[in-house]
């Protein structure tokens, strides 16, 4: 199968997990955005609480968790943020 390469941009709790506020990721080719949540829970567990209240976009759209990333694109994953 075919990889493509992403680059993630990530805010919030997600930034906190992973340490760092982007990242690139190769991903097969057909992947959705899900996908990417889903390794980055596998990899930072304490994202669990973030899986089903997580917001999707792809290159500044926001998109559906089944929506299918492209070569190049540039995905975003907003968890809740509360503001004060």
């Amino acid at each position: 199968m075919t990889t493509i390469t992403i680059t993630v941009k990530l805010f919030a709790a997600y930034q906190e997990a992973c340490g760092v506020s982007e990242l690139q990721m190769n991903v097969d080719d057909g992947a959705t955005v899900a996908t990417v949540r889903d390794r980055l829970i596998a990899e930072h567990p304490q994202l669990a609480q973030w899986r089903d209240l997580t917001r999707f976009g792809i290159n500044l759209q926001f998109v559906p968790p089944e929506a299918v990333m492209h070569d190049g694109d540039e995905v975003v994953l907003i968890p809740p943020v509360s503001g004060g």
